[in-house]
Order: C-alpha cells, then sequence, then structure tokens
C-alpha cells in the first residue's frame, strides 16, 4: 500500500495540508497499537506495523520535497543513487556560481555572499516558475511521463542548489 493509498487521497504533488492532518489524526487513532492489546500477537504486530506506515506516510506527505521524491520513486522515474545524472547545460551554469563560492572560500566578502546568495535564490525561483504548473495539476491520470521527467530534473538541480547553499552557509558562518 502506497502513502497515497493509506491516507485514501490521490497522488499529487500539491496536498490538502489540513485534509492531510486530518487523516493522520484519524489513522493514528484507529492504529493506535493501546487499542489492539488483548488481540493476538499477529493482529499487535500488524497493528504496530500500520501505525509506523502511517507515521511515515505523513511525515512524507507533509513535505513537498519529500512527497515530490517519493512520487519519483513511486512512478519509476528517480533511479537508484549515483543513475541520477544533472543536465550537463545545469552544470555549465552552474561552473560561475561556483567559481564565485570558491572565491568567497578564500576571501570572504559579505557583499559577494550576497550577491552569490541572490544568484542562487534566483536560479531556483526560475526553475520552479518551470515546472509550477505540473507541481500544481499533476495527477496520475493526467500526467505525462515526460512531466514527471521534468519534474525530476527540478527536484535534482534543487537538491545541488540546496547543496551549494548548505557549502556557503559553512564558511559564511565561520
Amino acid at each position: 500500500m502506497n502513502y497515497f493509498e493509506l491516507y485514501n487521497i490521490p497522488m499529487t504533488f500539491k496536498v490538502d495540508a489540513a485534509g492531510l492532518k486530518k487523516q493522520f489524526y484519524a489513522n493514528s487513532k484507529k492504529y493506535h497499537p493501546d487499542f489492539f492489546a488483548t488481540e493476538s500477537d499477529e493482529k499487535q504486530a500488524e497493528i504496530l506495523e500500520l501505525s509506523t506506515l502511517n507515521n511515515k506516510a505523513y511525515k512524507v506527505l507533509k513535505n513537498a520535497d519529500a512527497r515530490m521524491k517519493y512520487i519519483l520513486d513511486e512512478k519509476g522515474v528517480y533511479g537508484k543513487e549515483g543513475e541520477n545524472k544533472l543536465p550537463q547545460e545545469f552544470l555549465m551554469e552552474m561552473m560561475d556560481i561556483n567559481e564565485e563560492i570558491m572565491e568567497l572560500q578564500f576571501d570572504f566578502n559579505p557583499s559577494a555572499y550576497e550577491k552569490v546568495m541572490g544568484q542562487v535564490d534566483n536560479f531556483e525561483k526560475g526553475l520552479h516558475d518551470e515546472v509550477s504548473e505540473i507541481l500544481e495539476n499533476w495527477t496520475e491520470e493526467t500526467g505525462s511521463d515526460e512531466d514527471l521527467k521534468r519534474v525530476k530534473n527540478f527536484y535534482l538541480k534543487k537538491k545541488y542548489l540546496l547543496r551549494i547553499k548548505e557549502n556557503i552557509s559553512t564558511f559564511a558562518s565561520a
């Protein structure tokens, strides 16, 4: 049973947060191990498994990035670790930013730091704008494989940009 089935909601990148939370609490009550204390060991193990699944599902579905990766995994689009490659043109675009980051590492300058962070933020916003319509409207029934590939590229690029931000933050705070 996938997480969306557990919550009885359609697989989509955009979920109703209030409805998700409400279903989480309903499932938490339904699968609470204390209510099954007098049941057989098998039933208790089943309920414990469902309770654990409910917690994992909620943690993933409430987070947009985790939900995105989960859908890509479920649809077989996101490959195993090391199989997912960033497009070469994206990496070429990142060369200038990475050079500026290296300069910051050797000679930190607050205004250069702000400039680089602004570039990364703007780049990330542009990437999001490219897929925002897909993220808003995609469903299993209406979405295409091409849509999922575009979302995968967005997800990989977003992860790359997050690593850049984390890298900058480590030496900016020092």
